[in-house]
């Protein structure tokens, strides 16, 4: 797997990863609530895990998060951490778990990726 991370002040950087099967899950009734149109609010103090059923870009809009990508047979449990306008590319089968960094919340987007060029 193929993941992407870019942040208007560093750039970008990348990295590989194995891909697993699966589908994009939501915990829609955990402390989540859309705001707007393909973007989700996220409550302090509340996590929720994302699988990618396709190529996907988490985009974080307001606050910061902390975001854990699974361990496959290539890669290591992995966490980073993106503030707003940052955004990560997560390939097709992979499941991250994302919460907010603080106890102001955030909001994100995980919207289709464009194809990698």
């Amino acid at each position: 797997m193929s993941v992407a991370i870019t942040s208007p002040s560093l750039g970008s950087a990348s990295a590989s990863r194995s891909a697993a099967d699966g589908q994009t899950t939501d915990a829609a009734s955990t402390g989540i609530a859309a705001s707007r149109r393909n973007t989700v609010r996220l409550d302090a103090g509340r996590a929720t895990s994302l699988r990618a059923d396709c190529a996907r870009l988490l985009q974080v809009r307001q606050g910061k998060v902390w975001v854990t990508r699974d361990a496959t047979v290539r890669a290591a449990t992995e966490d980073i951490v993106l503030g707003c306008g940052e955004s990560l590319r997560v390939a097709a089968g992979d499941r991250i778990v994302l919460e907010p960094w603080d106890r102001n919340g955030a909001t994100y987007s995980w919207d289709i990726a464009s194809p990698a060029g």
